[in-house]
């Protein structure tokens, strides 16, 4: 059964109504503050809302690559459903065992010259996890094929200088604690 792919207007309907999309006053894993908040493990846990947002990742990427990875923990599903859609193999990048900063593959997946690797993730916010995984990937040898996210919180402020496709855009300025208005206000803090 072939299914019709959401619209942005559709996908944020859907991540409201599953309450992945919050708003209020939050403070990051960064520290910084801000009023909006994805909480991605309300979307991951419906295989209904992951599977046509994977579905749009698929089908701006298909053709291009012949593997998808994503990073531990949120991008297991994500690279899996991407993956299956395409009919790909499906790998994760995990924290280095060494102690040393960024991620490796492990757990004997296999990857190397002549891949060319889709990158997924949950929610963009400043590109490291992705970058991690883009810099796993060529140390391996195998090239980028692009980068697909569920959410964009950047509104397309960070280059990854490979393609690029959210499945949605949702604008979240933050501030440094100091400068946050929402404090000054008095407006309860919920530390994500």
């Amino acid at each position: 059964m072939e299914t019709k792919p959401l619209t942005t207007d559709e996908a944020r309907a859907l991540l409201e109504s599953r309450g992945a999309l919050l708003r209020g006053h939050f403070q990051y894993s960064s520290g910084r503050h801000g009023e909006v908040y994805i909480e991605k493990f309300r979307i991951l846990q419906w295989p209904d809302v992951t599977e046509p947002l994977c579905r749009l990742i698929a089908e701006r990427f298909r053709g291009t690559a012949n593997l998808v990875a994503g990073p531990t923990t949120g991008g297991v599903i994500l690279a899996y459903e991407t993956a299956r859609q395409l009919g790909l193999r499906a790998i994760v990048a995990e924290r280095r065992e060494d102690g040393q900063p960024g991620r490796e593959f492990r757990r004997g997946f296999e990857i190397g010259p002549g891949d060319r690797v889709l990158v997924v993730d949950d929610v963009l916010t400043t590109g490291g996890s992705i970058r991690e995984v883009l810099a796993a990937v060529r140390e391996r040898g195998a090239e980028v094929a692009g980068v697909g996210v569920l959410v964009d919180r950047t509104e397309g402020g960070v280059d990854f200088g490979v393609p690029f496709f959210a499945c949605l855009s949702v604008p979240a300025e933050s501030w440094d604690a100091a400068e946050c208005r929402l404090c000054r206000e008095g407006v309860p803090l919920t530390v994500t």
